[in-house]
């Protein structure tokens, strides 16, 4: 397994990115994540947009962050956003999200930043067990999702 960044308009970024957008809509039956998100905000020293390739060069999973600082949607300065983690169905299992969150973690850390943040949903028990055994609290809500009912929010100090 090989994880390398690759820019977040990337054409297996965009590939990834539909499957998780179709996981999405077939879990909370809304067409998907409706955050605005820009690819410059995934471009080093900012952020950084990872893809794990399998030994035939196959994209099997993506998670990227982005830097936040206090803003009007409850980040803090300082915050580094995760974003699109994601694993191919047939890859689930293997500790691909593990690997890719400490990955963009120890990235986060280099770049500055303090903390990382996440949101999720009540309707994503594994990534919620995912974050929780990885050292990450509940926090404040925050982001686009803030005021809907399913969000969950987590933090972890960097």
């Amino acid at each position: 397994m090989e994880i390398r960044p690759v820019p977040y308009d990337h054409p297996d970024a965009v590939k990834l990115d539909a499957e998780v957008q179709a996981e999405y809509d077939i879990r909370y039956g809304d067409g998907g994540d409706a955050t605005p998100m820009d690819p410059a905000d995934f471009r080093p020293p900012n952020g950084v947009y990872l893809i794990a390739y399998d030994e035939s060069g196959v994209p099997v999973a993506s998670g990227g962050w982005r830097a936040q600082d206090a803003n009007d949607e409850g980040n803090r300065d300082g915050d580094a956003e995760l974003k699109r983690m994601y694993v191919i169905e047939q890859m689930r299992g293997r500790g691909l999200a593990r690997r890719i969150l400490a990955a963009l973690e120890e990235d986060a850390r280099a770049a500055g930043r303090v903390r990382m943040v996440l949101e999720t949903g009540t309707k994503q028990p594994e990534a919620i067990a995912l974050y929780a055994s990885s050292g990450y609290e509940p926090c404040e809500k925050f982001g686009y999702y803030r005021f809907h009912e399913d969000s969950r929010c987590y933090a972890k100090a960097l």
